[in-house]
């Protein structure tokens, strides 16, 4: 547990001091580095203390709000101490999406959890049953959406002889969607035969809205309540038929997108104990690109100001290069670095060499391109004599905080002056 939780970090990881001796996790906050000074080699991916902070009592005192528990993704950070924070904050439990990510959850002290996915593999089915028969308090429960997959399960149960039942959910999904039951009847048959199998046990329902998201209220209100209104459906008709084997229903969706338009709907009455439980992940460090644009859409619909909700906490800086023609620079940092499944990096902010403060930065400065290692920086011909240096540093914003998290295997938290005062340790 001491080495997840508070690892020892070399040189050997990227971003970390090259000359510096190996160091745990949590003495970092000691040291006095600050990334604008420059004890720390570009590029680095950091989080901001603050709105890190922020993000997680925002997003906790909101789920109260709605009366449900969050579940989040841990599949966003796969970070240890960023699990901790989560669950401290008041997370019933955490998500993931593999039985790999799962152990890292448990072994970080998670006891409540959920697999967003259907698991069909035999590695993956005897991998949950040793979890389980290894930590007595431990609740894994996973999808399923069709009789094959329950009929891998059973066949599997029935040669190892388990001896705790799988937990799972019934999964709804949509035409033309991912994974989920497509149809109210296909719902009906399927839960008829969980209840009816040794090997499982149906303890509730899920769906995943993300993928319908538009990001405007009139495209994604129909469509949410839609979805929302088949998971009542089915959840409805399963506790009539008492086809739930648990004392507790639960009911799950949420992506980071449109939380706000299925939360409400975690709760339907059933003539049972519900507990809702809103799986989002993104959250933790939100981002300045796809979850910005949706986030004000959300904003509107809750009414909340500029900045009273979710805050970008994640920023990666790197250092300008070359400037090697008029209207381009070449950022040291490329897809090994930084998101760009969604969209390219944004300017946010420059620090001149030796600068302790950053400033703006023009708004025609964009990232128009990525190599492995290298970013092309393009700014309009009037702002020209606004370039960057050669040397100067760039903090660049991102879209999908998932697919810069999994490219580092640590990140500094950072006061507002970039002060480090602590780190997380990443395990993808």
């Amino acid at each position: 547990m001491n080495d997840l939780l508070d690892p020892l970090l070399d040189a050997r990881l990227k971003g970390f001091p090259h000359t510096h001796d190996s160091v745990r996790r949590s003495a970092i906050g000691s040291l006095g580095w600050n990334v604008l000074a420059g004890d720390l080699p570009l590029p680095i991916a950091l989080i901001l203390r603050e709105a890190l902070e922020h993000n997680l009592a925002w997003m906790q005192q909101q789920a109260r709000a709605w009366k449900v528990d969050l579940a989040p993704h841990g599949k966003t950070t796969m970070s240890p101490q960023l699990f901790k924070r989560q669950l401290d904050a008041g997370a019933w439990g955490l998500t993931f999406a593999t039985v790999k990510q799962l152990r890292v959850g448990v072994a970080s002290g998670a006891r409540h959890t959920l697999i967003a996915n259907q698991v069909v593999g035999d590695a993956d089915l005897h991998g949950i049953q040793a979890l389980l028969a290894g930590h007595a308090d431990l609740r894994v429960a996973f999808l399923v959406d069709s009789t094959a997959q329950l009929d891998v399960i059973e066949r599997w149960s029935d040669v190892h002889k388990i001896a705790r039942p799988f937990e799972v959910m019934l999964e709804i999904g949509m035409s033309g969607g991912r994974t989920g039951c497509r149809t109210h009847a296909e719902a009906t048959t399927l839960a008829a035969r969980l209840h009816a199998s040794i090997a499982v046990k149906l303890v509730g329902i899920e769906c995943y809205e993300g993928l319908t998201a538009q990001g405007t209220t009139e495209q994604d209100v129909p469509v949410a309540a839609a979805l929302m209104d088949r998971v009542e459906a089915i959840a409805i008709e399963c506790a009539k038929r008492r086809w739930f084997e648990t004392d507790e229903v639960l009911i799950s969706a949420g992506g980071s997108a449109i939380f706000d338009l299925v939360a409400p709907r975690l709760t339907p009455v059933l003539g049972r104990p519900v507990r809702g439980l809103l799986r989002s992940g993104c959250y933790v460090t939100h981002d300045h690109g796809s979850y910005k644009r949706y986030l004000k859409v959300v904003d509107d619909r809750l009414d909340c100001a500029q900045g009273e909700s979710l805050r970008a906490a994640m920023e990666v800086w790197a250092l300008v290069q070359s400037h090697p023609e008029p209207g381009l620079a070449i950022l040291a940092v490329g897809k090994r670095d930084i998101s760009y499944d969604l969209e390219m990096p944004i300017p946010i902010k420059r620090a001149a060499r030796g600068a302790m403060k950053p400033s703006g930065v023009p708004a025609s400065w964009k990232v128009t391109g990525l190599n492995d290692q290298h970013a092309y920086l393009r700014w309009d011909a009037a702002d020209e004599a606004a370039a960057p240096a050669v040397g100067e540093r760039v903090g660049l914003g991102i879209s999908h905080p998932c697919t810069t998290f999994d490219k580092w295997h640590w990140m500094p938290i950072v006061d507002n002056d970039y002060r480090v005062t602590d780190a997380v340790s990443l395990h993808f």
